[in-house]
């Protein structure tokens, strides 16, 4: 081969790599794993967050020990603790004062002591009771202290305790006893032994103080379905006062609108044909009613959000921080989630943000829904928020923290994966402007916000507790619910009291009503408040003499004492209602926030109730009280078990004190009326069924906070809008990456 022919051979093969270079160069690239930035810390982590912290499980652990040896008393292990057995009821967090967590964050002040609150049961003294106990320092105890008189003016009595699993297990083992005394009449109605029905526990447990009498629901228990919805219209009435468990006894039973003595008497009836049977046959196969099953094969993948740059917020340990956003969170075992120390910018807005009680208040004609009133907090709103399901509860990519709790065990629990956090991009705009007039220009800014959330499932009801930041400055506080509905048996008149959703099922009406507070800090901790609303007057026209007009005009009125700013539930709130704090704005208006409830509630309980003290909160849509010490909640785990004697009255906190130059709390209640509907079944969706309240920066800042996003966009006439440095929608052709999921697992049964 001469030198000419191995030259052209040469030229031929660079041009060959040429072409193919450039084929892959104008090809789409293949994505590749999103590279993860981390975000710009935008305040300094320097752990003092953690004084809001929840307890650890070796914190817990250590609670339990150090009562194990310095009560001077047997303790059981609540987990297998009688009625008359003493026991470790629940450990939880004791949050310091906070005078003392004001001079430790602000002012430079030492670290607030860590302790705990123990509840302990106390069913084998001579007077049992329930006692209170602050245990600390953590983590090694070295003292306790008994604080139940001083919190609640006296000692709490032992019949006000929650029901625990033990209790519920006794119940279940008598209730199985008596049900075989009428073989022949279950085999009749319900084609069952009585082996395969399920309970449901009704609350309260009476009609005066130290009853402890419940109506149990009995339905057809299909192993992977929601039995709730499955009533063979058998219900009994279950005597468990006494601390001896076999002098447990029921003592009635109710069928098709007919009550007995026993079960025994159930059955007599029966044979003798005196008594009418309704044939619920068991339900087999797809016929189930209430199945959530799915009616058709999975399809194509849904649209999935992702972060292209990685979380552009931060968690450690309790505290997460995001576009000036600064939280700390922490799950109550009792009531469910709390917020602490919000700022926005390095301002503190909010010093505690948290749920306190969740109502369900049921209608029907059978005895266990017609008395139902559940207060969820005596449940467990927090210990009952189990593990998220990626990509369905949360978005796939969010982050997921673990939740620790003792209650009714000596060994602290862990719910995994229960509080996810993740930034939402709502696909709409905060706020833009198109301008065709004058000049051309587009200006906008996406509606991303962070949300902090954690879902409760509450026997039937499962709620979604919502929290979400703007950055505009505004907090937003919403509930969803979920879920299967309660139900009743179908007898006589029974669609007065909601509708037909099944063969022999009724839908029973509820009211939802859920309760929060909210300690505002605007510009300190001292405020006021303040209402606008419009009214109209009417003025003389100055160019046109003889003519008048109705003007508009602002009225302004602070509001000056705790009876001026308790709103009753059904009345109207101011428009504008605002904690002002002491200090004015560029513009020469006080700095303030403002409150706006997104509610439909109807009312709690008519006052006339023996039991509605107990949940006197829900008397008002809003009431701002003085902030004290001694007021620590709405509410009380005890309320549910002794509504007619509360251990915690809120309308008492309402007593004519001056709520001017104060710090100050709002206490907001929202909620709706639910009629169950044959869309309910399988069971209830979010759709339409979801209230809250808003807190929006009113005259707080100079101008909206929200133009130092990095999210805006401005581009005009002028302006090369595919620049990708002026505009961030620019650079998103050439976003080329997937991101890196991890493989989809779930451990929520395992800790059940």
């Amino acid at each position: 081969m001469n030198m000419k022919t191995a030259l052209v051979l040469l030229l031929l093969a660079l041009a060959t790599i040429f072409a193919l270079v450039c084929v892959l160069l104008t090809r789409a690239r293949t994505p590749g794993a999103c590279q993860h930035q981390p975000p710009a810390q935008e305040e300094a982590d320097d752990g003092r967050s953690r004084v809001f912290a929840d307890l650890t499980p070796e914190e817990l652990a250590q609670v339990v020990q150090y009562l194990r040896g310095s009560l001077g008393v047997p303790l059981a292990d609540a987990a297998h603790a009688k009625p008359s057995d003493n026991c470790i009821a629940s450990v939880d967090v004791q949050l310091p004062a906070k005078a003392e967590v004001l001079r430790f964050l602000d002012a430079r002040g030492a670290r607030p002591p860590r302790e705990a609150l123990a509840v302990l049961y106390f069913g084998a003294q001579a007077e049992p009771n329930v006692t209170e106990y602050v245990v600390g320092p953590l983590p090694t105890p070295a003292y306790h202290r008994d604080i139940t008189v001083q919190k609640y003016g006296g000692k709490v009595p032992y019949h006000r305790r929650a029901v625990t699993g033990v209790e519920y297990m006794a119940i279940n083992e008598l209730i199985q006893q008596e049900l075989r005394k009428a073989p022949r009449f279950l085999a009749a109605c319900c084609a069952s032994d009585g082996t395969d029905l399920a309970t449901i526990t009704t609350a309260p447990r009476g009609f005066k103080s130290g009853d402890r009498a419940t109506w149990f629901v009995l339905f057809h228990g299909i192993v992977g379905t929601g039995y709730f919805v499955l009533p063979v219209g058998l219900e009994v009435l279950v005597e468990h006062g006494p601390l001896d468990v076999s002098q447990w006894y029921l003592r009635q039973v109710f069928y098709n609108g007919h009550y007995f003595p026993s079960t025994t008497e159930l059955e007599n009836a029966f044979v003798t044909n005196s008594l009418k049977v309704v044939v619920v046959e068991k339900p087999k196969g797809d016929t189930v009613l209430g199945s959530m099953r799915p009616l058709r094969s999975p399809g194509a993948p849904g649209p999935l959000q992702f972060e292209p740059q990685g979380p552009r917020y931060s968690v450690r340990d309790n505290r997460v921080i995001y576009q000036g956003w600064s939280i700390a969170f922490g799950m109550n075992p009792n009531t469910g989630p709390r917020l602490f120390d919000i700022r926005y910018r390095g301002e503190r807005i909010i010093y505690e943000l948290s749920l306190q009680e969740a109502l369900a208040l049921y209608g029907s004609n059978c005895p266990g829904g017609m008395s139902t009133r559940y207060l969820d907090g005596s449940f467990g709103i927090g210990r009952f928020a189990y593990e998220l399901v990626r990509g369905i509860d949360c978005p796939y990519t969010a982050t997921y923290v673990d939740r620790h709790y003792l209650s009714e065990s000596d060994v602290p629990r862990t719910n995994q994966n229960s509080l996810c956090i993740f930034e939402h991009d709502t696909a709409l705009p905060l706020r833009r402007h198109f301008s065709d007039a004058h000049s051309l220009y587009y200006g906008g800014l996406r509606k991303n916000t962070l949300v902090i959330r954690a879902i409760s499932t509450l026997i039937n009801y499962d709620y979604v507790w919502d929290f979400i930041f703007y950055s505009n400055g505004a907090v937003e506080v919403r509930v969803h619910a979920t879920g299967y509905i309660s139900s009743s048996f179908l007898h006589d008149q029974g669609t007065d009291y909601g509708n037909k959703v099944g063969p022999h099922t009724l839908g029973t009406m509820h009211l939802h009503h859920i309760h929060y507070k909210v300690d505002l800090d605007i510009d300190g901790h001292l405020n006021s408040l303040e209402s606008h609303d419009m009214g109209y007057k009417t003025v003389s026209i100055p160019w046109s003499p003889g003519n008048t007009l109705q003007q508009p005009f602002l009225h302004r009125q602070r509001l000056e004492r705790e009876n001026d700013a308790a709103f009753p539930l059904n009345a109207s709130l101011p428009r504008y209602l605002s904690f002002t704090g002491p200090k004015p704005n560029r513009w020469g208006h006080l700095r303030s926030y403002r409150v706006q409830v997104v509610s439909f509630p109807g009312e709690h309980l008519p006052t006339s109730s023996p039991m509605e003290k107990a949940i006197s909160w829900g008397r008002y849509k809003l009431a701002v009280t003085r902030r004290k010490e001694e007021e620590p909640t709405s509410t009380s785990v005890y309320n549910q078990n002794d509504p007619w004697t509360p251990t915690v009255t809120f309308a008492d906190f309402i007593n004519g004190e001056t709520i001017t130059n104060e710090d100050l709390v709002a206490w907001i209640s929202v909620g709706f009326l639910h009629v169950p509907h044959a869309e309910d079944i399988p069971n209830t969706v979010t759709v339409g069924n979801s209230v809250g309240f808003f807190l929006r920066p009113y005259n707080y800042f100079d101008e909206d906070p929200s133009l130092y996003s990095p999210d805006g966009i401005y581009f005009s006439s002028e302006q090369e809008i595919g620049a990708c440095g002026a505009n961030p929608l620019a650079c998103l052709p050439t976003v080329t990456c997937a991101p890196r999921l991890s493989p989809f697992s779930y451990g929520g049964f395992l800790n059940i």
